[in-house]
């Protein structure tokens, strides 16, 4: 089997490179048709933004010649649909949007007001390249069974493939001993509720905690607590040994609907390399998790619930080396490579199938 992804999708995004890794690994030949536009410029979405975006697809609307069996939109190609459609030829649509734009720029970062212009064009790309496609791949039930009722998909239209975590770097390995500390990996957006662990800190100046990411939210460590670390940037290559540094990561802690849908990869990589992960109580979360056995579930949003789940961590040896040896086995079993390479692999059969 052949599979053309294609798009201007995000090269260094890990939920695309883990998608080709896994399909390859899986034995389906991947061939790419890609232009730049995310990487440079992130999530901008000014005039000069559009007119590259523009550039990129009509030029990926050209003929191409590339001949697969089925064209795999990836992330983020909500603009890419028209063009994936003139390049496909009649052969199967399959979708990795990974979130919605609008719910992403509208409604979790607040970009545009929700009745605005911008919001309405927005929404419209967003409603287009999910009807466009013959099948879309979610990463959680919980976002599945979004898509399906703000599009109007069929069930069938969409299915699930969890993230996972680019296996050559994250895996478990020694680390040379450091003092504990809790461990925060990620874009400082709303959704990883920023705010919950900074109040945390300040309930808990007995343990550290590092912050390792820049983003929207940035300025709320400008006052941070002394014992609040910040590092706006690793190279990505350094992440694995940052995480088998930690005591523990945190995953995600935000209030708002989207939090409530998505399990980020920054837990994934910490269930790969072997630490005791603690993120909120979610939908999607327990999809994946159990409290207690492979991870800590606090509620979202409550930092005093999240210094109780730190404090037994760090208190706890055998609590932390069980959550981190159980969230492995969590993560050989549910989301390896190996594991979503059959599962991807399953996806675009059924799309050809269809």
């Amino acid at each position: 089997m052949q599979a053309l992804y294609f798009g201007t999708y995000d090269r260094a995004s890990p939920r695309n490179t883990q998608v080709i890794s896994c399909l390859r690994g899986a034995g389906v030949e991947v061939l790419e048709l890609h232009r730049e536009v995310w990487e440079r410029h992130n999530w901008s979405l000014g005039f000069g933004q559009l007119a590259r975006v523009l550039r990129a697809e009509r030029d990926l609307a050209r003929r191409h010649e590339e001949d697969a069996d089925v064209v795999v939109v990836g992330y983020p190609g909500h603009f890419d649909m028209r063009a994936a459609r003139r390049v496909a030829r009649g052969r199967p649509i399959v979708f990795n949007p990974l979130v919605s734009l609008h719910d992403t720029i509208v409604g979790d970062r607040g970009r545009f007001r929700a009745r605005s212009p911008a919001a309405g064009i927005v929404k419209a790309v967003d409603q287009a390249a999910f009807r466009a496609a013959d099948l879309v791949v979610a990463d959680t039930e919980a976002h599945a069974a979004f898509f399906r009722r703000v599009f109007g998909l069929a069930e069938e239209r969409v299915a699930v493939a969890l993230v996972g975590a680019d296996e050559p770097l994250f895996r478990p390995g020694w680390h040379p001993p450091e003092p504990f500390h809790a461990l925060f990996v990620g874009k400082l957006i709303p959704l990883h509720g920023l705010e919950t662990i900074l109040a945390a800190a300040e309930l808990a100046p007995e343990l550290d905690f590092r912050i390792v990411g820049d983003g929207q939210q940035a300025p709320l460590l400008e006052e941070r607590p002394a014992n609040v670390s910040h590092i706006p940037w690793l190279d990505y290559e350094e992440l694995p040994d940052a995480y088998r540094a930690a005591g523990c990561a945190l995953g995600i802690f935000g209030v708002g609907d989207k939090a409530a849908r998505v399990i980020p990869n920054k837990a994934y990589q910490a269930l790969a390399c072997a630490r005791p992960l603690i993120t909120a109580s979610t939908p999607a979360s327990r999809e994946l998790l159990t409290d207690g056995s492979d991870a800590l579930l606090v509620p979202p949003g409550e930092p005093v619930a999240l210094v109780e789940a730190l404090r037994r961590v760090a208190g706890e040896p055998e609590l932390a080396e069980r959550l981190a040896t159980a969230g492995r086995a969590t993560y050989e079993a549910r989301a390896s490579e190996e594991v979503l390479g059959r599962r991807w692999r399953a996806l675009l059969e059924q799309a050809l199938q269809a």
